[in-house]
């Protein structure tokens, strides 16, 4: 009798465990083929064509201090955005160019992440390759764009060609041993340094985090001095005869998500060519904390409820911090209900899979649609520049918009 019960219950076991693996199998084969699938961005809602060009800048002047051998030079790989004379109907570059692609032999194992988004191959912007800048005005304003963390600025397109939809020149770069990785057009392969990498500044010594933070943080915001040196050397004379002055360096903005948002408002602390910025949804570091800005400034927050950690509770003071620093007709702190960290990104647009985004919820991580949540953010991106970088000296900014209940205005 209790031989049979056994094999009875170990056929029941086998048969939910071969219904567990099927189950799974089934899973991953939807997640692969979701993978495949074509995926476009959301399209921009400025009246302006989108152009977008790459460059490579070395600097002749600056070692890069992060770069593994001493004295090996500052190189950037420069990706701009731009209002475009093309029309509406010219075919948009491919979302990440084939000389930018890694080979096969350097390509990226293939892990959970990249079942949840598209590949880059099947990803498709709005951005035309190498038109010219928009007649329609004389010159632009030039925001500088700074990705989360070690992600690359490609990954940021869709605020990218918004932005320039809306009248701005967008420039981004990816820097090589911080950047996750950087793949140059002349086929050059450069990772990120380990001893570089953000995450290692979750150290239990706060002396060893702060270090490790500022060294990071220093590095970064002089990348961002030295593109604006180079954009000001591009304005009086661009190789290409493109962007002559074509760019506004008068009007200069900044804005970055996660880390790259830290960076924004430090760099506008240390540097008066910025004229405004935005953290989006990240945790201040720096100088900037104890002395604040005099800029127009906005932190654009995702929805942390009612997160009371240390750690949640320390950067809330930051941004505390820093906002009463700021003249009152100069400041903007919104938060974005329902909004999730990691979907600022064109991840938002990219993980479109109904099984993640319900796993997500349940978590409650996803309060709101990730494209919608995308929307939401380009409205309060390029809704602030306008505001107080083409209508300097005007009142202070009110940003709710019937369009959008979602922008919790925060004081």
């Amino acid at each position: 009798m209790m031989t049979r019960f056994l094999r009875r219950t170990l056929r029941v076991f086998a048969a939910i465990a071969m219904l567990g693996c099927l189950a799974i199998g089934a899973l991953l084969a939807f997640l692969w083929l979701e993978h495949r699938s074509m995926v476009t961005l959301p399209v921009p809602t400025g009246s302006f064509s989108v152009g977008r060009t790459i460059r490579d800048w070395t600097d002749s002047v600056d070692a890069d201090p992060l770069a593994p051998v001493p004295g090996t030079k500052r190189e950037l790989l420069v990706w701009i955005w731009y209002p475009s004379a093309s029309a509406p109907s010219v075919a948009a570059d491919d979302y990440l160019p084939l000389e930018l692609r890694p080979l096969p032999e350097t390509a990226d194992r293939a892990n959970i992440w990249t079942l949840l988004t598209r590949a880059p191959a099947n990803v498709r912007g709005h951005s035309a390759r190498d038109p010219d800048v928009s007649r329609e005005q004389r010159s632009y304003p030039v925001v500088i764009m700074r990705a989360g963390a070690s992600a690359s600025v490609l990954n940021y397109s869709t605020l990218a060609e918004d932005l320039a939809s809306h009248g701005y020149v967008v420039v981004g770069f990816d820097a090589p041993y911080r950047t996750g990785r950087v793949i140059f057009p002349d086929g050059r392969v450069i990772q990120r340094a380990e001893q570089n990498n953000p995450e290692r500044c979750v150290v239990p010594v706060q002396t060893q985090m702060e270090q490790c933070a500022a060294r990071i943080l220093t590095a970064w915001t002089r990348d961002i001095a030295f593109v604006l040196d180079r954009l000001t050397r591009m304005n009086a004379a661009d190789s290409s005869g493109r962007f002559t002055g074509r760019l506004d360096m008068t009007r200069v903005g900044v804005f970055g998500h996660s880390l790259g948002g830290a960076i924004a408002a430090q760099f506008c602390h240390e540097d008066s060519r910025c004229k405004a910025g935005i953290d989006i949804d990240g945790a201040p570091h720096g100088s900037v904390v104890r002395e604040g800005l005099a800029q127009p400034f906005m932190f654009l927050l995702s929805d942390h409820g009612s997160e009371t950690d240390s750690a949640s509770v320390q950067i809330e003071r930051d941004i505390q911090s820093i906002y009463d620093r700021i003249p009152s007709d100069r400041r903007l702190r919104v938060s974005i209900r329902g909004a999730f960290h990691f979907m600022f990104s064109d991840d938002g647009a990219l993980l479109k899979s109904g099984i993640v985004r319900g796993v997500l919820r349940a978590l409650g991580k996803l309060g709101i649609d990730a494209r919608r949540q995308l929307a939401v953010t380009t409205y309060c991106v390029h809704t602030f520049f306008d505001h107080f970088l083409k209508s300097p000296g005007t009142s202070a900014l009110n940003i709710a918009s019937p369009r959008y209940p979602e922008i919790q205005v925060l004081e």
